[in-house]
């Protein structure tokens, strides 16, 4: 199953990353999650200023990356770790509010 890490990864749009203002993380029902959807452009945001994610780059680079470059404690990272793996049930390009979809269980 595809995790959030590995749609951001994947997902292109106009042969670029999405932008991390352009992703929002819903559940099933289409109902956006405010609280991930920050908590994954907050990340984003992030691994942006200090990876390029076109190169191999797996969760734990992310999270060593982010611990060794900035003063986050442990609870901030565990919390991107969790976003970061969360099961993707699907992912929807909602072209007319020009936004992506990622759509989880949670």
């Amino acid at each position: 199953m595809l995790t959030v890490f590995d749609v951001i990864k994947i997902i292109k749009i106009n042969h670029k990353t999405l932008n991390s203002h352009g992703i929002v993380i819903t559940d099933e029902s289409g109902k956006p999650n405010a609280i991930l959807t920050e908590l994954n452009r907050d990340v984003l945001e992030k691994i942006n200023i200090f990876m390029n994610l076109d190169q191999d780059t797996t969760i734990d680079d992310v999270l060593l990356m982010l611990a060794i470059n900035t003063p986050l404690p442990e609870d901030v990272l565990a919390e991107y770790e969790k976003i970061l793996t969360e099961p993707v049930v699907t992912i929807n390009i909602a072209t007319k509010k020009n936004i992506v979809e990622i759509v989880t269980r949670h």
